[in-house]
Parts: C-alpha cells; sequence; structure tokens
C-alpha cells in the first residue's frame, strides 16, 4: 500500500469512529435519592381539654354562735375544732340583758371594717408612690411616711379583729361537703357551658371537677360545678365559678388553697398532630404531608388548642393523611421522601 492509499484507509477508520460515536446515547443520570422523613398518620380519638387553676375551700354553712345576753361562760361544753350534733348544748352561762352585748359587737365590727379600709388606701398610696421615690419623683421622707402609715393600718386591723373576736364564742362550719370557688375569665365560660351541653348526663349532676394537692396528685373526692353559683366579679370580669365537694373525710378544710382541674373543652373524635410539625411561613401555619406518590406536599392549616405539645387541627387536614414530624427542613414542594413511622 503506498502512501496515498495509507492515508485515504485512516481518513474512511476516523469518519467511521466519528460516525459511530455520533450514535452513541449519552449515559443517564442518577435519579434524585429520596429524603428520609419521619411521619405519622392522622387518626380522631377523644380530646378532653381542662385547665388548672386556683381556688380556695369554704364551708357550705356557717353559724356563728354570739352571746344573746351579757354574762359569764361558766363552762364550754365543746372541744375546739371537734364535730357538734344538732341540738347539742355548747356552753353554760348566767344570762342577763343581751342589749350592751350586741352594740358592743356592732361597734367592733364597725371598727374593724374602718381599720380595713383605712389599711386598702394605705396599701394603694405606698403602691403609687414606690416607682416614683426610685425615679426621685417623690423624696424619701413622702415614701417612708407612707410605708410606716400603711404599717399603723394593718396593726389597726389586728387590733379590731381582736377586738370583735373576744365579743364572739364560737363558729360552727358544716363541711362534711364543701365548697371550692375558682376564678377564671370571663371567656372560658362559654367553652365550659359548650362542654356541658355535649355531656346532657351532667346536666343536672354538673361537670366534674378534680381537686389537686400541692404536689400534683388529686384528691379522692371529685367535685362538680355548680352553674347556679356563677358569678362575675364586677373589678376584675373574672368569672366565679363554685364547685360542690362531698368531703366525709374532712380533708378539705374551710381556707385552704387548692387546685381544681376544670373542663374546658371535650371532642369526641379530634384530629391533632405534634407541636413539631407546624411550620409558619409568613405567618400562617402549614403542615408538610406525604402524598400516596411520595412526595412532599405543603397544606395550610387552621390551629385550635394546644394541649400536652399537641395541636388540635380545626381545618385543612383529614383521618388518614400522613404528616412530616422530622426532617421537614429538607423538604420543598413534590419532593419524594421516604417516610419512617414517626416515634410516639
Amino acid at each position: 500500500m503506498n502512501y496515498l492509499q495509507a492515508c485515504r484507509y485512516g481518513g474512511a477508520c476516523a469518519l467511521a469512529v466519528s460516525i459511530l460515536a455520533g450514535c452513541t446515547q449519552p449515559a443517564p443520570q442518577d435519579a434524585p435519592a429520596a429524603i428520609p422523613v419521619a411521619a405519622a398518620t392522622l387518626a380522631p380519638a377523644p380530646l378532653q381539654l381542662s385547665d388548672d387553676l386556683p381556688g380556695r375551700v369554704a364551708a357550705v354553712r356557717v353559724a356563728e354562735i354570739r352571746p344573746q345576753v351579757g354574762g359569764i361562760v361558766l363552762r364550754r361544753l365543746f372541744e375546739q375544732g371537734s364535730e357538734v350534733k344538732a341540738g347539742q348544748p355548747l356552753f353554760q352561762m348566767f344570762q342577763i340583758n343581751p342589749a350592751p352585748l350586741k352594740a358592743d359587737a356592732d361597734t367592733a365590727a364597725a371598727a374593724l371594717q374602718r381599720a380595713e379600709a383605712a389599711l386598702t388606701r394605705a396599701r394603694a398610696q405606698t403602691a403609687r408612690l414606690q416607682p416614683l421615690v426610685e425615679t426621685d419623683a417623690v423624696s424619701r421622707q413622702v415614701f417612708d411616711d407612707a410605708v410606716s402609715l400603711r404599717d399603723q393600718a394593718a396593726a389597726d386591723v389586728a387590733q379590731a379583729r381582736a377586738a370583735l373576736a373576744r365579743r364572739r364564742l364560737a363558729r360552727i362550719q358544716q363541711i362534711d361537703q364543701v365548697y371550692v370557688d375558682v376564678r377564671q375569665p370571663a371567656a372560658a365560660l362559654e367553652s365550659v357551658r359548650r362542654t356541658l351541653a355535649a355531656q346532657p348526663e351532667a346536666a343536672d349532676r354538673g361537670l366534674p371537677v378534680a381537686l389537686l394537692r400541692n404536689d400534683g396528685k388529686p384528691y379522692d373526692e371529685t367535685g362538680r360545678i355548680l352553674f347556679s353559683g356563677i358569678n362575675v366579679d364586677a373589678g376584675t370580669g373574672d368569672v366565679l365559678l363554685r364547685v360542690l365537694v362531698d368531703n366525709p373525710n374532712r380533708q378539705l378544710l374551710p381556707g385552704m388553697f387548692v387546685r381544681a382541674r376544670v373542663p374546658r373543652a371535650s371532642y369526641a373524635g379530634a384530629l391533632t398532630v405534634p407541636q413539631q410539625a407546624v411550620v409558619r411561613i409568613g405567618g400562617k401555619p402549614q403542615v408538610w404531608t406525604v402524598d400516596a406518590k411520595s412526595h412532599a406536599r405543603l397544606a395550610a392549616v387552621e390551629l385550635g388548642e394546644l394541649a400536652e405539645r399537641r395541636y388540635r387541627i380545626q381545618a385543612g387536614l383529614k383521618a388518614g393523611q400522613k404528616v412530616v414530624v422530622e426532617g421537614m427542613e429538607r423538604l420543598s414542594e413534590g419532593a419524594l421522601v421516604a417516610a419512617a413511622p414517626a416515634r410516639r
């Protein structure tokens, strides 16, 4: 083969190689990997919501035993703090004219009321001067005088209360049943009424209320809200709820402070999601869901109450949907996900 033939042959081979190379398809790119997430399937479940509110125990009935006539008490026929029965004699005394003693008791009661009013006024004056003296708007002497008047008024109240107590003999309280008076915002009253309407069996007996000790453990006794005893405090606008409690073991004593677990709302089949599943975009709550083809979808939701770190869903989701609980920070609309069951 001469040189010219060799060149022609080489060119033909190069052309064939280039044609074959042009016919070869490019290698396909790898499909994007699915993003691992943890998801939970929505299922309706009963939901009971309540508020733990402070309450104070009061006797159902109180009778003040006052002397109706002046005289000397010869003997007390009961032990202080013990139980007494109807018709049981309490005192043995020589009785004389009752009018002077009653007048003394009324005078002592009026003195106590006047002393308490003075104390309230002195406390308010001290509270008003406190921020002013800290900014040097009033002198320290003016503030010290106000504090002195407040302390003197407190002493006058104690003295008047002791004087009134000397004119009383005994107090009888019925404590086999007691009241627990609870305050809550007036706006919460409507939800309590809705809860009552959802439980017709409680219409006659009242809504059950659990009473809690200081350590959070419940008392054995359970109370019930008396809707006939609801009042509104004109000063604060709070609703005063009266809870009636059977107290056979005398565990609840007048004057004690307890916490009352008052029902707020009841749902037969509520949809709830963990608090961390809710993301806010532009201030609006949204939730990542997983569709039937394992693609991530962002859904706007309306949130209800937050209880035990779970939101109740009012609208936007339905039972059976999968909600992303962990791993949503890597998601985008339509992204392929590999959903594993979320930990409880």
